[in-house]
């Protein structure tokens, strides 16, 4: 899909794309999350959108992956982190797409949620990875999540935050292994120029 197209169809969309919006926002916040130090974590869903509005293109198929896309870009850490279900997901989704759309949506939301786990390589092991490279489009927007985390421990907006900047540097490699199914499908893809960026942070 070219830029123009893509382009084309978020405006299109744009009244369910900020109704999916507002909803995100309201759920993280019924569940006091933040993100950094206090700000609502409807500014991390911002940044990820923003990911997806820029390079959307690159990975997007056809007019009906628009609103998932988004979709899971806004609830991409509903399941993990504001007590929804995959249940509950889909409802939400049902309300603004068709059936098979909702579907797309809430799988990828659902490989984007973290597994069980006492520290941070067993909640993100093979098996979770594995579900992002099996996923349509999970791959993409789990790298615009990473794109936004990055972005934001290099801004210097946050002290604490700012020391994930070291840990995201040295799991680049392997994280951008982990997400990419190497595949032809062009919902698989993981865009050299989203990988550029995020090392781009780092400079």
């Amino acid at each position: 899909m070219t830029k123009e197209m893509f382009e084309a169809l978020t405006e299109k969309y744009a009244d369910k794309i900020e109704q999916i919006r507002q909803d995100a926002h309201q759920l993280h916040h019924s569940v006091n999350q933040t993100y950094g130090e206090g700000l609502p974590y409807g500014y991390h869903l911002d940044m990820v959108v923003d990911g997806i509005r820029e390079f959307g293109y690159l990975v997007c198929a056809c007019e009906d992956d628009v609103l998932p896309l988004f979709f899971s870009g806004y609830y991409h850490d509903t399941i993990e982190d504001a007590r929804q279900t995959y249940n509950d997901v889909m409802r939400a989704a049902r309300l603004l797409m068709t059936e098979e759309q909702a579907l797309m949506a809430t799988e990828i939301v659902y490989a984007l949620t973290n597994d069980k786990g006492r520290t941070r390589a067993e909640r993100a092991g093979d098996k979770y990875y594995q579900g992002i490279r099996e996923t349509p489009y999970a791959p993409f927007v789990k790298l615009c999540d990473r794109l936004a985390n990055i972005a934001f421990s290099c801004s210097s907006m946050d002290a604490g935050n700012n020391r994930m900047k070291l840990v995201y540097k040295q799991e680049l490699p392997l994280f951008l292994e982990s997400i990419n199914p190497h595949s032809d499908d062009c919902r698989l893809l993981v865009p050299e120029e989203v990988s550029t960026r995020l090392t781009e942070c780092f400079r």
